[in-house]
């Protein structure tokens, strides 16, 4: 791979995006480094690197939210200056955000013209995008009801809705920040068929993700980001995932879970005909029955919206369900004032939920105060009944953030201010570092980098070889059957077939998750 520096300027024809020189410093963190990178058009163009690389604020001072401190941009070769994210539109860049910028309770077609409106009559704005919508759903497979409220729409149609957003403001070029972190595998898919799409009209897509598999599947060019600085570019088919996880992070990455068969100990986690509703009265669990012993991982997979965030929910103390939950042989109640987290952390249960931002995190509040949210009262954190001992909290966040390599380790960093994968790193090392009998984990590695992925994947096993029971939710098969011992597959709130893993695969496991057991009798 070239050095980043030197490519770029070869080009017969300008680049669809050049960055010259870019720097831009938060204080004391220095997130971009004299940056320089060349997009060519009409090309899908990956940045991967850990998180913390520097990859989202590139991007971000690339759209507008940001101002870089030195350097310029050029935009179909002409110097471009881009103050604002209105700059960005009026140069022909869009950008899908990890997180997506949408108002819930308005419709598609809300949502679509929102800051694009053709003067102060809504109806004429409405009935052109109503047609221009009709017609770029028709030309890039982008199928989404007009008329639909957001709240009520798929995380992958969502998604569909940034991306129109983007065209129906005519952006030649398209930024999509870790896309696929939200969406399942088949969402995924029809993402990137619309991405190659998009490339086929000539349009450019610069493509953020950690995912070395997507980048080897979908991108031309990859260019990889370390520490604040671009440290290589080159066209993907020269390269390898192995070298381009060596690039990001520094080292050799093993891209497999290294474990040993698990030595399975007495049940911990015993549930019997777990049943949950809703606020509409719809069953969401139809009798879920599973145990999880201790020393082994049990994975639970499915297609999102199964009912495996309200099984995570339950067994977390999150919401209240019928049947039964036995911790170690003993009953715990399911509903009632005694059914709720902290008294689960008190029986050793310790929970990372899927959202770690609505449910693991309070964003606006310092790392140190979220590395003992549900524990701040343990007795190493508290002077007296009164008041909690700070200095002792900011301590073991100090300890937690140097053996998670949480960055930057800066305790009194909002957690808003952190990426995805440190945000996940935070969590993590709040609930396993207190030494729990059972582990609940959801979406474990969902928006982490490589690096972070293998680190994480060993905390994990590491835990189960401990002796404690582990239940792992995730979307990621490749993630379920390289961390678990058996796999429960949920299919519309039932447990739909259970499998050791080394006796099953995707196909086994797809069909499952499809509703259809294939090895039925």
């Amino acid at each position: 791979m070239a050095n980043a520096k030197d490519q770029g300027r070869q080009e017969t024809v300008a680049p669809a995006i050049e960055l010259i020189g870019i720097s831009k410093a938060f204080g004391p963190v220095q997130a971009n480094k004299d940056i320089s990178l060349s997009v060519n058009k009409g090309t899908i163009h990956g940045i991967v690197g850990e998180n913390g690389a520097g990859k989202s604020t590139l991007m971000s001072i690339l759209y507008g939210f940001y101002k870089a401190d030195a350097g310029e941009i050029y935009v179909n070769g002409k110097l471009t200056p881009i103050t604002d994210s209105q700059a960005a539109i009026a140069a022909g860049i869009g950008m899908v955000h990890q997180h997506f910028k949408l108002v819930e309770n308005f419709t598609v077609l809300e949502n679509v013209i929102l800051g694009a409106e053709n003067g102060a009559l809504l109806r004429p704005s409405l009935a052109k995008a109503r047609a221009v919508l009709v017609e770029l759903a028709q030309e890039y497979e982008l199928e989404v009801d007009p008329d639909e409220l957001i709240e009520n729409l798929s995380v992958g149609h969502q998604q569909r809705v940034e991306i129109l957003k983007a065209l129906y403001r005519q952006a030649e070029i398209l930024i999509l920040d870790e896309p696929t972190g939200v969406l399942t595998p088949s969402e995924a898919d029809h993402l990137f068929r619309i991405l190659k799409n998009l490339r086929q009209q000539g349009k450019t897509i610069i493509l953020i993700t950690h995912k070395l598999r997507e980048i080897m599947n979908a991108t031309d060019t990859v260019s990889v980001m370390r520490r604040g600085e671009m440290t290589a570019t080159g066209k993907t088919s020269e390269t390898s995932p192995p070298k381009l996880a060596e690039l990001m992070v520094g080292r050799k990455v093993l891209l497999r879970v290294d474990k040993t068969p698990a030595r399975v100990g007495k049940t911990l986690l015993e549930v019997t005909d777990l049943r949950v509703r809703d606020e509409a009265g719809v069953e969401r669990l139809k009798g879920i029955s599973l145990q999880v012993k201790a020393g082994e991982i049990l994975g639970i997979a499915g297609v999102d919206g199964n009912g495996q965030s309200e099984l995570l929910d339950v067994l977390g103390g999150i919401s209240m369900a019928t049947g039964s939950v036995k911790v170690n042989g003993d009953e715990i109640p399911l509903i009632g004032r005694h059914a709720n987290g902290q008294a689960r952390r008190k029986l050793g249960i310790a929970h990372v939920p899927e959202d770690r931002q609505r449910l693991g995190l309070i964003m606006n509040f310092m790392a140190w105060e979220n590395m003992c949210f549900g524990y701040h009262n343990e007795p190493e954190f508290q002077k007296n009944r009164l008041f909690m001992d700070n200095k002792a909290i900011l301590a073991d966040t100090e300890k937690k953030m140097e053996q998670f390599d949480i960055r930057p380790p800066h305790p009194r960093l909002l957690a808003q201010n952190f990426s995805g994968g440190n945000q996940q790193k935070i969590v993590l090392a709040r609930e396993i570092e207190r030494n729990p009998d059972i582990l609940l984990v959801g979406q474990p590695t969902r928006g982490v980098d490589i690096g972070a992925i293998e680190f994480i994947h060993k905390q994990i096993v590491q835990l189960r070889d401990a002796g404690k029971a582990i239940l792992l939710v995730s979307v990621e098969l490749e993630e379920i059957l390289s961390l678990s011992d058996r796999v429960a597959v949920m299919f519309n709130g039932t447990i739909q077939g259970e499998r050791i893993t080394s006796e099953t695969d995707e196909k086994d496991l797809g069909l499952l998750m499809s509703g259809i057991d294939g090895k039925a009798a």
